[in-house]
This record gives C-alpha cells, sequence and structure tokens, in this order.
C-alpha cells in the first residue's frame, strides 16, 4: 500500500476507486465498505484508494452539538495502527490529508473538484450510508447522486441496513473498553484492541514478590485506556516475539493510598530488560476487577491465579 501524507505528492491516477473517511477503528462497519471498496476496484482493474484524515476531525473541531460522545476525544487507532489495518483490507493507495479548521471550510463542491477529481483523480467512489463531507456536512449521496454526471463519477452507497446488521459504532466500541467489556469491543472491531507503550521505570514492587511487570506510558496519549482491572493480553516486543501476559490498569490499592493510575503487564515467559523499548499489548479477556488485598502476600497469591486464568484465557 502506497501511503502519502500530502495531498500534493498524490500520483493522479487515471481512473481511481475511492472511499474516504476517519476510520478510527476500522472496525466491522467500516471492513465492509473497505471490502466493497476492493471488489469494485478489481472488477474495473482500478486501484483502490482511502482518502482519511489526521488528526481526528473532532480534535480539531470538537463534537457536534448534543453528541453523545464527551468533549475529550479517546482514539480507537493510533494513526500507525490506522494505516496498518487499512494495509491490510487490499488497498492500493492510501492519502492523509492534514485536517485543519482551513480544509473544514472547504465546500462540498471545493472537496469534489479539488480532492476528489483534481488530486486523486476518482471515477467511481464507493461510500458509507452516512457519509458526509464539506462544510457543516453539507454533501453526501443525495449530492453526489445529483451532480454525479457533471463531475463524470459513479457512486455507491453502502446501504445502511448492511452497516446496521453488524451493529458496531465506534462509539459503541469505546463505551465497551470504557466498561472493561473486551469481548464486545474486540467483536465490533474484529480483532484485538491494541494499546503500544514504552516501558518506564516504575517502584519495582513486582519483581520483590515474584511477578516483575513492565510499566506503560501509552506512545499515543488520546489512546483510549481501558477500565481498570486485571485483563489476559498477548505483548509482542519490538523485536516481534510475542508472549502471554496478565495486565494491571489501576491505582495499585494494596500498596498505598492516592496513587497515579498506572498500566502494568506481567509477560508469563519472559526474562530480560524491556526498559525504553516499545511493547504492543492486544487485549483479549477480562479477568476481574482491581481489589485491595490484605497485604503483598495475599497479592501474591491472588496473582498467582490471575497467571492462571490469563492462560486459559489466552488458550
Amino acid at each position: 500500500m502506497h501511503v502519502i501524507r500530502d495531498p500534493a505528492e498524490f500520483p493522479r491516477l487515471p481512473n481511481a476507486v475511492v472511499t474516504s473517511g476517519t476510520f478510527d477503528g476500522v472496525h466491522v462497519g467500516h471492513q465492509r465498505i473497505l471490502g466493497r471498496l476492493r471488489e469494485v476496484a478489481r472488477a474495473h482493474g482500478a486501484p483502490a484508494v482511502v482518502i482519511t484524515y489526521w488528526p481526528h476531525p473532532r480534535l480539531v473541531l470538537g463534537p457536534p452539538p448534543a453528541h453523545p460522545e464527551r468533549l475529550e476525544l479517546e482514539l480507537l487507532n493510533t494513526l500507525a495502527e490506522r494505516i496498518d489495518k487499512l494495509a491490510g483490507f487490499g488497498v492500493d493507495y492510501l492519502l492523509i490529508v492534514p485536517f485543519t479548521r482551513k480544509f473544514a471550510q472547504w465546500t462540498s463542491e471545493e472537496y469534489i473538484q479539488k480532492l476528489l477529481l483534481g488530486t486523486v483523480g476518482a471515477k467511481q467512489l464507493v461510500i458509507g450510508y452516512d457519509h458526509r463531507f464539506g462544510k457543516n456536512r453539507e454533501g453526501g449521496f443525495d449530492y453526489l447522486r445529483q451532480h454525479a454526471d457533471r463531475y463524470g463519477l459513479t457512486v455507491e452507497e453502502i446501504p445502511r441496513e448492511d452497516v446496521d446488521a453488524v451493529g458496531v459504532s465506534s462509539t459503541r466500541i469505546r463505551h465497551a473498553l470504557r466498561q472493561g467489556d473486551i469481548a464486545t469491543a474486540n467483536r465490533y472491531l474484529g480483532y484485538p484492541y491494541p494499546l503500544t507503550g514504552r516501558v518506564v521505570h516504575g517502584q519495582k514492587l513486582g519483581r520483590t514478590i515474584g511477578y516483575p511487570t513492565a510499566n506503560l506510558a501509552p506512545t499515543e496519549p488520546l489512546k483510549l485506556v481501558p477500565a481498570r482491572g486485571i485483563y489476559a493480553v498477548w505483548a509482542t516486543t519490538a523485536a516481534g516475539t510475542r508472549h502471554p501476559g496478565m495486565l494491571s490498569i489501576g491505582v495499585r490499592p494494596t500498596v498505598g493510598a492516592d496513587l497515579v493510575q498506572t498500566i502494568e503487564v506481567n509477560l508469563l515467559d519472559f526474562s530480560g530488560d524491556l526498559y525504553d523499548k516499545e511493547l504492543t499489548l492486544e487485549f483479549v479477556a477480562w479477568l476481574r476487577a482491581e481489589e485491595k488485598y490484605d497485604g503483598l502476600g495475599a497479592l501474591k497469591a491472588q496473582l498467582a491465579l490471575d497467571a492462571q486464568h490469563t492462560r486459559a484465557a489466552l488458550a
């Protein structure tokens, strides 16, 4: 997949099949659109093109009035994760448009003429049923259909029932993750929810009870961190080795009061130094809520059970 981050550098294509959107999460609803994009492109021997935006438009403009999401947007994907997921769906070209307030002021006519036609060379569009574009979201399928001949475009809309049939949205995924409902989030995503962080120094208490942990600082500050609790995860090092892990997100109530939240993972089959290296977690299962125990001895006994449950969940 060719990734272009500057529209001025995009190679104008003669017969592009195009879709566009933020694609945060690249969830199963998005995947239906991408699947159809690939089908149409292959049927016509044309390149499949995705236009996406960075940063997320709501980080620039804020949420629409009465939007159910809170103002502080938490991302399901970092830009690197989004690129990686889109590459797996047969996309030939990915254009990442820098989203600015100036770009947000483009009318639907400017969006079509400058970006779709002038920059990309679109001939066919495949869009979701609720796709909007242009200033104040004025453009959509009806607008495109009415003016398709003038633009020389063929437009296909993925029906509402095809997307709604999977019952998924980025909002629902965020809600599930904030509740620790990993099973629902992963079902909507179609893959285990990822979280990448750099290993930083912590208090090193885990090693004193036989469960040394890697303390993670997320590489993307806006990435959504799931609810506090204990999870079974797969952990992949920067070198590409994958290990089973039990993860704790919380404030360590057994250790003390009023502590800041940490993200700590114990790799069950690993020994070595991970400090200052990146580690990517894949959330597989919620094991239990965070609890306070009567001392480190009781905590150690619980961790032994957690390790068993982790292995069972990952098996």
